[in-house]
Formats: C-alpha cells, structure tokens, sequence
C-alpha cells in the first residue's frame, strides 16, 4: 500500500477499544467501542517471554491487572540472573509467559463490571475484527530493549492472521527500531510512525521506514506540519482527541484519522 493508494481506514479510531469507558485492550472494550458505532480501533501489543503477542499499554502489569496480589516475581531461566529480576518484583509484563498472564483479571481495577475481563492475544483480537469486518491499528509496544525483536514478531504474527483479509492492520510505534523490525519482516504491512515531538528528522525517518503514515499528539499538527507531512505522500493521524473543539480543529486542517478515548462523545459516521 502507498500513501497514494486510496485510504482504507475511517476517519474514527476507537482508543485502547473504548477509551476510558471500559478496561482498556480488552475485548470488553471492543465490544462496547463497537455499541457506539466504531470500526476500527487501537491497541498496544508487546511479548510475553514465551513470544505470545498479547495486549497491554504499559511495561508493567500492576496498574490494569491484578498481578500484584496474583503473581510471584518472574524466575528469569533465559539470564539467570534472580537478583535483578525475581528479587525486584518489577512486574514486567514482558517478563512472564503467556500461561501465567493468561490468568490474570484485567478488568476488575476498571469496575465490578468487568470484573474477569481477561488479557487479550492478537489472535483472539484478529479473530474478533475479523468476524465483524473490524479494523484495527496495532501499536507496537516493545518491553525496553524488545524493540527490534517485537516489531518483527507482532509483523510476523498480524501478517499471517490477516493474510486472507482485504485490509491489514496499521502498524504504528515510537520506537523506530520496532518499526523497522516490522519493515524487513513484513514489508507490505502498512506502518505510521508516532510521534510526541517533531523531533529533528521526523519527516526523513518517516520516508526511511517506508511509512504510509504520521500519527502525532493533535497538538503539534498546524497548517506547515499537515502540508510538510502530505506533501511527503503521508496521511497523517492524530492521538488522544477528547474535545470537540481540537476534532473540528484537525478535520479543518485536512487530517486523516482521529483517535479518540470519547466513543461516546463522537459519532464514527462524522
């Protein structure tokens, strides 16, 4: 896909699932994100110790699961090397195997509602959008010093589970050794490049990563940025829109994709 092939994504892309309303990276938060009329969403995925893609924001696990009460510290076989790891008790998520995170509630620190909500592997969530005819970008969310390892297996892994389907996720991060990983893996796969700051060289690593995309913090696009990055031949995206008032702001500018906590808020038909 090039950036002047025709855009298969929609405009509305659902944070996390459902943004704030439900546990986030959880098919609980698909589901409802899809109840308010949302058709692609976002997610964070990174690697359990074992090489299990497997949905989770942050590095560590305490703050939307209850691995603290749940879990031992990690035995680390692969370094062996139980003062830095099994000692600190650092819940790393990165630092356990799938068997052990697929116990855990990540729902419960959300509300009683949720309460059992288990984490989600990418193939139970390609499996889910795919049924529904969902799309999905898929944030690369590597464990620190993962970065080229997970780009290249999230990209193994989402292209086989969308091999047959019309339209691959978009694969987005901040880490440009993810995004690289990803490009020499599977170079097919369509990839956007995250940024908080425009950091000197933004556009040329954009253009180095065979990016079809730009996905910024919506404060840093202004009239040069949305034309430096079009001209460029990239779409550009923006994360985390709330307001009404930065949406219309981003839509007048000629932006490509909003992502959204607010599912409630926004109509995805707009």
């Amino acid at each position: 896909m090039s950036s002047a092939d025709t855009w298969p994504y929609p405009r509305w892309i659902a944070h996390r699932g459902a943004g704030k309303l439900a546990p986030e990276n959880t098919l609980a938060a698909f589901r409802l994100g899809a109840q308010y009329g949302f058709r692609m969403f976002e997610c964070d995925v990174k690697l359990s110790c074992d090489g299990v893609p497997f949905l989770l924001h942050d590095a560590t696990l305490q703050r939307t699961t209850n691995a603290q009460k749940a879990l031992p510290p990690p035995v680390d076989t692969a370094h062996n090397a139980p003062d830095s790891i099994a000692n600190s008790h650092t819940l790393v998520g990165g630092d356990y195997p799938w068997s052990v995170l697929a116990q855990l509630d990540a729902g419960s620190w959300h509300s009683r509602a949720f309460a059992g909500e288990p984490l989600p592997t990418l193939d139970a969530v390609a499996a889910y959008c795919i049924a529904n005819g969902y799309l999905l970008n898929i944030e690369i969310k590597p464990t620190p010093g993962t970065e080229r390892h997970t780009g290249e297996i999230v990209a193994q892994h989402t292209a086989r589970l969308w091999q047959a389907q019309p339209v691959p996720p978009l694969l987005t991060s901040f880490q440009v050794e993810a995004l690289q990983g990803a490009m020499e893996t599977q170079p097919e796969l369509p990839r956007g490049l995250l940024l908080d700051t425009l950091w000197t060289g933004w556009l040329e690593t954009a253009l180095t990563l065979g990016c079809q995309a730009i996905v910024c913090n919506h404060a840093l696009w202004d009239r040069s940025s949305v034309t430096q990055a079009q001209s460029a031949g990239f779409r550009t995206l923006s994360y985390t829109v709330n307001d009404e008032w930065a949406a219309q702001r981003l839509i007048d500018l000629g932006t490509d994709g909003i992502i959204t906590d607010r599912v409630d808020l926004f109509s995805p038909a707009g």
